[in-house]
């Protein structure tokens, strides 16, 4: 089943484009509302390292989420779409002197650090400004995840977060500064997790690192366990929506809160994967000598996942309904990775056909480059087009 396209407005538009549906992403953000609601102590940041998009970070915000972000940039992001300052949170391996002071005179709700030398920067340039700077250290779990490895960001061979076995020294340091104040530990062990068993060891962990802090009498306000929900690549038309009633009862279930406690979540992909499809054309179709080639003009500057990561993307030409055919679909690109599938089955292919691909409403526009001098696509919204 294809998925619904406003096919008439889409030919008035400049190809390659992204579009984003709407009311997918209201819905999606309703079902979060919906399960988070079943919980008196979740809350929920949207990470904007997924999609930083004004239009779509608006929508969001209406929807109550917080915002977790990894630069200035999406710090300035976020406060422009109207995310309040105190539900944002600001995480990172490397936090410039100007991101942080931003933070800092944002009042934000938590700085989540990764480091000795980072804590000692954020609490230097906190006295300078007269401001106390709560944080949360980011502990690297050594917990792995079943995602592809360049995803993969909780193992004790990854650049992210604080080992486990220098957590107490780190609290140390922390608890004899003037200008911060240790409010949290925070996870995040990967990307584009399905199976909930990589969860449940990961609130395993969790569990074990509080009865530590227990036996030292430190009981933190709050647990922050990242995201890493993922989507379903495959269909995204049977299942626009992640199965978030499973992803949260596996945390209330595995999880063991104090009672004064907040547990917090970073769901980036989850929220706005399915909303988004790279709209392209097709420029030719090229018979090879085994195989036939649909060139589009949108390439993996626009779209980097299948070339960075081997990605899956469904494919749809949403412009015809004659019988099936393979095609290798590749862009225009001078690399040899452009390609966003091979041998995809698609409905005859012709010149100037529209062709879809799916849930790029996660790092798809985000993670767009201007490579071979390209410009970044146009984004457009499904209430824009009616």
């Amino acid at each position: 089943m294809k998925g619904t396209f406003p096919i008439n407005k889409f030919r008035e538009l400049e190809t390659p484009f992204y579009y984003y549906d709407t009311q997918v992403l209201r819905d999606t953000l309703a079902a979060v509302n919906r399960e988070v609601a079943k919980y008196e102590k979740f809350v929920v940041h949207y990470a904007v390292k997924a999609n930083a998009n004004h239009k779509v970070l608006s929508i969001i915000r209406e929807g109550g989420l917080g915002a977790d972000c990894v630069s200035g940039g999406e710090i300035r992001a976020a406060i422009k779409a109207g995310v309040p300052s105190n539900k944002i949170v600001f995480a990172g391996v490397g936090k410039s002197d100007w991101e942080i002071n931003l933070g800092l005179d944002h009042n934000i709700f938590c700085f989540n650090v990764e480091s000795i030398p980072e804590l000692e920067v954020i609490n230097e340039l906190a006295a300078a400004k007269g401001k106390i700077a709560n944080v949360a250290f980011r502990i690297n779990p050594n917990v792995g995840a079943h995602t592809h490895k360049n995803i993969t960001t909780g193992l004790a061979e990854n650049k992210f977060g604080i080992s486990l076995e220098d957590m107490d020294n780190v609290i140390d340091v922390a608890l004899t500064m003037q200008n911060v104040k240790f409010v949290g530990i925070h996870f995040h062990i990967g990307s584009q997790i399905l199976d909930m068993g990589d969860f449940v060891a990961l609130c395993n962990r969790v569990n074990e690192l509080q009865e530590k802090l227990y036996a030292r009498q430190i009981i933190v306000e709050h647990i922050n366990v990242g995201g890493g929900l993922g989507i379903d690549y495959a269909h995204p038309n049977r299942q626009p929506i992640p199965d978030f009633a499973a992803y949260f009862a596996t945390y209330a279930q595995h999880l063991k809160l104090r009672p004064q406690q907040t547990l917090h979540f970073e769901l980036g992909r989850a929220i706005t994967g399915q909303c988004g499809s790279l709209i392209s054309k097709v420029l030719y179709v090229k018979q090879g000598t085994n195989k036939q080639f649909a060139i589009l003009d949108a390439g993996m500057t626009d779209l980097i996942r299948p070339a960075l990561y081997q990605a899956y993307h469904k494919i749809e030409n949403i412009t015809s309904e004659e019988p099936m055919e393979a095609y290798d679909v590749v862009g225009p690109i001078c690399e040899s990775s452009d390609v966003f599938g091979k041998a995809i089955d698609l409905n005859k292919v012709y010149r100037g056909d529209l062709i879809a691909l799916r849930s790029a409403g996660a790092y798809g526009e985000i993670m767009a480059s201007g490579y071979n001098c390209r410009e970044i696509p146009k984004a457009y919204t499904s209430d824009e087009l009616v």
